[in-house]
């Protein structure tokens, strides 16, 4: 506690700020119109309109959407906090693309690949140790596109950063939607699903 007294305020709200990506927001034109009210969030348009890549059981009843970002440092933390869920719930990772020049063609990469959670490992290791990600230069305009349609849809709700997650409480069967990383033992008391031990 006395570390925490003498960083200033700012720096401290800088740190619990950090934990989602949120898209830089463009210059306001004076003459643009005025934005559409956000579409409610449901799950039965995520299925109907989303694509993503599942990891878990396929025959799990219980689904967890996932919008990310590829070039996002939080979603990267939370694909690690949800491996230990996975064998409570089917996780669809569903890439979305904010923040940079790479995030489409790379989720279009990893959403296309043979294996796609392996590529994902692969992802995360070489962001990790700072290479930039997987390769995307074998990226088609129709993989793209794909992801292009995921993130339209991630506007529509009006959702604000990544990673965000969407799902049914395991236990009230109430729609939960999450902004941010978080720890394992948070993300499955927030989806109704069992803490597993150590976390």
């Amino acid at each position: 506690m006395k570390l925490l007294a003498r960083l200033p305020l700012v720096l401290i709200a800088a740190v619990f700020a950090l934990a989602a990506c949120k898209e830089s927001p463009a210059p306001a034109a004076a003459d643009k119109p005025a934005a559409a009210p956000a579409t409610p969030v449901s799950l039965e348009t995520i299925v109907a309109e989303a694509k993503g890549f599942n990891v878990g059981s396929s025959m799990s009843t219980r689904v967890v959407y996932v919008f990310f970002d590829p070039q996002c440092p939080h979603c990267a933390a939370l694909w690690q906090a949800a491996k230990p869920l996975k064998a409570q719930a089917r996780f669809v990772w569903i890439p979305v693309s904010l923040l940079n020049d790479k995030s489409g063609p790379q989720g279009a990469v990893l959403l296309h690949a043979p294996d796609p959670v392996a590529a994902m490992d692969q992802h995360e290791a070489s962001l990790s140790s700072k290479q930039g990600g997987i390769t995307a230069a074998d990226a088609t305009e129709a993989q793209k596109a794909v992801i292009k349609a995921n993130t339209t849809l991630f506007n529509r709700f009006g959702m604000a950063s990544v990673p965000t997650v969407v799902a049914k409480h395991g236990q009230t069967g109430q729609l939960v939607t999450l902004e941010g990383s978080m720890p394992t033992a948070r993300l499955a008391e927030k989806l109704g699903l069992t803490v597993p031990a150590g976390s």
